[in-house]
């Protein structure tokens, strides 16, 4: 198996399959020398190259753990090089024209099954990573009408196989849902971390520093690497800019509220929220 990006996802993977023996080889590919070297000190992976091609020569499995900005890009450079019955999955957050795009990209002898692994949080990288990291976590599957049953067997096995609950879904259709659970968050968390530092008075530039708890726990993920989100968003461009258009109508009609002074019905607005936010809870546990 060859992993391509030995960062929080990808080395947990790695770890995750050298622990359950699931693969006999594993080589990482990455841009850091360092950071592969570490990985392969640390066990993580049998050995690491900063040439694509020698590190995917030779593999049974592909996975893509690299950001979704290269991602097509990288299955393009590979192809040439993959053995017929190689069989290529990934970790992108991001599917619709991603995988549409990569599977027009496909020979009949080497097989894509896309895949997204809903694990991981505002840590990233290497040191971050865990062989249980993926465990008990949910993984969509996203195949298509071109999709081979014996590759999507496979991989779905696969994911499986690292303790994941395997879910298949429409690829566009998974860019609208985790457009809503993930993608937007992130984008409200940065908007709302940048404008509750911008707020300043007249005796205090840097307010801050007198902030409780509750500012620090809405906006963990603004934590997250800005690299990958910015990817993320203009990936998922059509879904995030409807959701951000659904989240300024109701800001606004909260804010209409506020300004009326409708007491009830803000009232009611806030309560609707925490039967949202129960059930979310209640979901997770």
């Amino acid at each position: 198996m060859t992993i391509l990006g030995v960062g929080l996802i990808g080395a947990s993977l790695a770890q995750s399959c050298r622990q359950r023996k699931l693969v006999e080889t594993i080589v990482g590919f990455g841009r850091n020398a360092g950071n592969l070297k570490k990985a392969q000190e640390l066990d993580i992976i049998d050995s690491g190259s900063t040439d694509l091609i020698t590190a995917v020569t030779g593999s049974d499995l592909i996975v893509l753990c690299t950001p979704v900005g290269v991602l097509v890009e990288r299955v393009r450079e590979m192809l040439p090089f993959l053995e017929d019955g190689c069989i290529i999955t990934d970790a992108g957050s991001v599917k619709g024209a991603m995988v549409d795009e990569i599977d027009a990209l496909m020979p009949d002898s080497i097989y894509y099954v896309g895949a997204h692994p809903i694990a991981g949080g505002e840590k990233s990288g290497l040191e971050a990573s865990s062989a249980d990291l993926l465990t008990g976590a949910k993984c969509i599957i996203t195949p298509t009408a071109k999709t081979r049953a014996d590759a999507l067997k496979r991989i779905t096995e696969f994911w499986a196989g690292v303790g994941m609950q395997t879910i298949s879904m429409d690829a566009h259709e998974h860019d609208t849902v985790f457009g809503a659970l993930s993608h937007l968050p992130h984008v409200v968390a940065y908007a709302l971390m940048n404008t509750v530092a911008g707020v300043k008075t007249d005796s205090y530039g840097d307010i801050l520093s007198m902030s409780a708890g509750g500012l620090r726990d809405i906006t963990r993920i603004a934590s997250s690497d800005p690299v990958m989100w910015r990817d993320i968003c203009l990936k998922n461009k059509r879904p995030v800019v409807t959701l951000i258009d659904q989240f300024q109508e109701t800001l606004a009609h909260i804010k209409t509220l506020i300004e009326e002074d409708q007491a009830d019905a803000l009232r009611e607005t806030f309560a609707h929220a925490n039967l949202h936010r129960e059930k979310l809870v209640e979901t997770n546990t």
